[in-house]
């Protein structure tokens, strides 16, 4: 297989600007197929910036970026609508309506974008929240009612009631206790393996880049310092991936890892 049939995101040059601030400046990045891409960088470096640039949310300043071969911004709109169908999001927080339970809020895609009876979206719902691993009794509950890491499967189910061949997290993790991120790390290391999605996942989470990731890219100096595996980013000569992978909690993810590793 050639490598560009591997790459499902491609961005080549890329430039973001709010007023005469400068976020990205000739960034380039590859996801690849399959692939679980964690996207790290400091405060205000445009992480989700790159996130929304690559969904089509924000246009870029400059540069190109193909997604699943395809330059979003210069299709047609019907052309683009059905490309933006072959991914899913999960922002942070969620972003769940607040107004539907979540059986409606995972059928609204369905209904929306494929035409779907409702009710046939909403037992396709079900489904996909089963695949979240929530219980089924979940399906009739509103988004208030949720803990955080309810919220974030009900959020990941509606991000694959598509079925999408790449998948952009921003944050999923954030604000859980240790134990609800690691199990979501793990719920989604095993639908990527069962499904074959690419996972684009904007994180600060060192036990998931640890446990979850297939390879790291740290942006830095508004582009992308490196994009390998862990122990190659690691070994870059950078202040911020020294203190960052280096640092106590670098140090404990990096052991935690190795310990689930080795057992």
């Amino acid at each position: 297989m050639s490598q560009a049939s591997d790459t499902v995101v491609e961005v080549r040059g890329l430039t973001n600007r709010f007023g005469s601030h400068v976020v990205h400046n000739g960034l380039d990045l590859d996801i690849r197929r399959g692939e679980i891409l964690g996207v790290v960088g400091g405060s205000g470096t445009g992480k989700s910036v790159l996130l929304r640039s690559i969904v089509g949310l924000k246009r870029p300043d400059g540069g190109s970026i193909h997604v699943l071969g395809e330059d979003l911004q210069r299709l047609a709109p019907d052309r683009r609508a059905r490309i933006e169908r072959r991914f899913g999001v999960l922002f942070q927080r969620g972003a769940l309506f607040s107004s539907l339970n979540l059986q409606e809020n995972v059928a609204l895609p369905l209904i929306e974008h494929l035409g779907m009876a409702r009710a046939d979206a909403e037992h396709l719902a079900r489904l996909k929240l089963a695949l979240a691993g929530l219980p089924s009794q979940a399906a009739q509950l509103m988004p208030d009612a949720l803990s955080g890491g309810m919220v974030k499967r009900a959020a990941l189910a509606r991000a694959l009631a598509l079925d999408p061949e790449v998948l952009f997290l921003d944050e999923p993790t954030a604000g859980l206790d240790p134990i609800g991120a690691a199990a979501f790390d793990t719920l989604l290391m095993t639908l990527r393996d069962a499904l074959g999605f690419s996972v684009f996942l904007v994180t600060h989470d060192l036990d998931t880049l640890y446990t979850a990731c297939d390879r790291v890219a740290v942006i830095a100096h508004r582009r992308i310092l490196v994009a390998d595996r862990l122990d190659v980013v690691e070994a870059t000569d950078d202040p911020w991936v020294r203190d960052y992978f280096h640092g106590p909690r670098g140090r404990a993810a990096r052991h935690a890892a190795h310990a689930a590793k080795e057992g």
